[in-house]
């Protein structure tokens, strides 16, 4: 009995040894939930020294601060006390549930694991109004604000939005980083770029303030009704002044980790009015000019002339098409050279956009190239216009005539009096020269003058083959439609090659050849265009889900490339998909 009771001490001693010995290693959040403008602190907390400690990965989230290392040893009642913890600060980058995953750290040879923490972000909350808590004097003294030009634009009708930053008189900043930055979609817009940031005092409230313009952008709305501009959030650091000084006698500057946000932005689209809408309207809104020329008026047959179709102005210029030039079945005419010469700044686009045709002219005579139209719709005036340039007449001095002036000549001379040919007025002509085989067969009757003979009426069903192949391609709208924004396809494609490393060229290109293909294969105007039509479109038509969403991730990549930062390897990668991905779609759409 004896001997068991000592048993039993020695074993409540290890257990107690064994229990004050437990390693422990642990995170701990400061909340569970917090709003997307709150920060969160994470420690990860042990009781004894480790090594090799691995952080989890914090993806969803900015580490703002940190990581921090604080020991804590001390003696209490003959006890060792020891903890060591690792602290960081973090920012959530959006709403949703996010779970921060194990840390590691080794131990006396042992690798400890955390558990992981599920935390909940919420929309941003309102703050506690402390007047002296600095985290709520930042608030208050920092705004972002997104200037709007217009609110209710028209379908394709320049606005601008300038992102300022408004800070008090009294308080600094120290640096800012995007969080997140605007995105526009169903927007076609431009970044203009911000050189410096000169402060400007303004009023704010009616009070004193500095603003910095942090961000422009121009935007035509390609949808009507209620669209959304997406929010854009910063990341900043505030020096906020407290009521303590130093020994110098200035002022302590407290330095607060803050994150604000412009908010979104609803803008109401109008569509353009259908009354009065001209049938050749092309969705040019704007105020422009027309401008048909050619180089020359004058020339021979053979001979080639250049015209030129040019609009120019202020107004979406790089999204519609630009009116067609005909010409007269006698004239050859190639397909034309399109070019842009635009700008955009805070006003929007400006510049000229043309076409030019090579013409080559056949036979001589006189040839009227016909006037040519175009509208457009004028935002200010609410009006549509219509501009009509005068008719051009093109003469071919030198060259061969045409069947129909053959013709003409034939029946001018029908009133002249017949004059009467004596069959023997050509006798002394030899006819055993050239017009005599070395058989002394005559060639009017030899095989040759046979074949050439026939040759012509071998040709003529041939003619009337091809004459009407081409009478039913050209009553082919449709298709005549699909074909056309076919080679625009190839030729933007083309267009986008040839400027790769030039950033803005390069996805205008890309995106004008995609606008082009999708009119062919998806019979959509550009007004219609938006990825969740398009997505549906293309599942409708058999296309692989996952080749849809190559296509519609090119797409966006169009979209976020004008106000972020692209190399020339990210180029041609997209490019690449984009050659791919357009024949994968042809192989498969039904």
């Amino acid at each position: 009995m004896k001997f068991k009771k000592h048993i039993s001490i020695l074993t409540l001693l290890l257990l107690s040894i064994t229990i004050t010995a437990q390693v422990k290693f642990q995170a701990k959040v400061s909340k569970t939930k917090l709003g997307i403008n709150e920060r969160l602190r994470i420690d990860f907390e042990m009781n004894k020294d480790g090594d090799n400690f691995v952080p989890p990965s914090f993806k969803d989230f900015t580490v703002v601060g940190g990581p921090n290392t604080s020991v804590s040893n001390y003696w209490s009642n003959g006890k060792r006390s020891f903890t060591k913890t690792y602290s960081y600060f973090l920012s959530p980058k959006k709403q949703g549930s996010f779970t921060i995953k194990q840390a590691k750290i080794e131990i006396e040879g042992e690798v400890y694991k955390t558990f992981p923490i599920t935390i909940r972000v919420t929309k941003a909350i309102e703050k506690p109004k402390d007047p002296n808590d600095p985290a709520y004097i930042a608030s208050q003294n920092i705004h972002l604000v997104a200037e709007v030009s217009k609110a209710d634009p028209y379908l394709n009708e320049a606005i601008t939005v300038v992102y300022k930053l408004y800070v008090a008189l009294d308080t600094g900043i120290s640096g800012w980083r995007d969080k997140e930055t605007p995105r526009f979609n169903d927007f076609w817009n431009q970044n203009i770029e911000v050189r410096a940031f000169n402060p400007v005092n303004a009023k704010y409230n009616g009070e004193d303030y500095r603003y910095v313009v942090l961000k422009k952008y121009v935007l035509y709305p390609q949808k009507t009704g209620p669209l959304k501009l997406e929010p854009y959030v910063l990341d900043l650091t505030v020096e906020v002044p407290t009521s303590r000084y130093n020994i110098f006698g200035d002022r302590i500057v407290k330095k607060v980790p803050q994150t604000i946000t412009a908010g979104k932005r609803t803008i109401n689209v109008k569509s353009l009015p259908e009354a009065g809408k001209p049938a050749n309207f092309n969705g040019a809104v704007g105020l422009f000019e027309l401008d048909v020329t050619t180089n020359k008026v004058s020339l021979d047959a053979g001979e080639s002339l250049e015209a030129r179709v040019q609009v120019s102005g202020k107004g979406n210029l790089k999204l519609f098409e630009l009116p067609k030039l005909t010409v007269p079945s006698s004239l050859e005419v190639y397909e034309p050279e399109h070019k842009e010469n635009v700008k955009v700044n805070l006003s929007g686009m400006q510049g000229r956009s043309y076409d030019t045709y090579t013409i080559v002219p056949q036979y001589k005579g006189k040839y009227p190239i016909p006037e040519v139209s175009f509208s457009y719709f004028n935002p200010v005036a609410k009006a549509y216009r219509t501009i009509t340039s005068d008719e051009i007449v093109v003469d071919v001095v030198n060259g061969p005539s045409s069947v129909t002036s053959s013709n003409t000549n034939a029946a001018d001379n029908t009133n002249k009096q017949a004059v009467t040919i004596n069959s023997n007025s050509f006798a002394f002509i030899k006819t055993n020269s050239a017009w005599v085989s070395k058989n002394n067969t005559p060639f009017f009757k030899s095989n040759l003058f046979w074949l050439l003979l026939l040759i012509p009426f071998l040709f003529i069903p041939i003619a009337i083959f091809i004459r009407k192949n081409q009478e039913k391609r050209s009553a082919d709208v449709i298709g005549n439609k699909r074909r056309k924004a076919d080679r625009l396809a190839k030729k933007y494609l083309s267009e986008a090659k040839k400027t790769l490393g030039q950033k803005e060229a390069f996805y205008i290109a890309l995106e004008k050849a995609f606008h082009n293909y999708l009119k062919a294969k998806l019979h959509i105007e550009t007004s219609d265009f938006n990825k969740e039509k398009i997505q549906n479109l293309l599942l409708e038509r058999r296309v692989e889900s996952s080749v849809v969403v190559e296509f519609i991730s090119i797409l966006e990549n169009c979209e976020l490339a004008r106000y972020t930062p692209i190399t020339q390897v990210t180029m041609q990668n997209d490019y690449d998909k984009s050659v791919e991905t357009i024949g994968a779609i042809d192989k498969q759409i039904r």
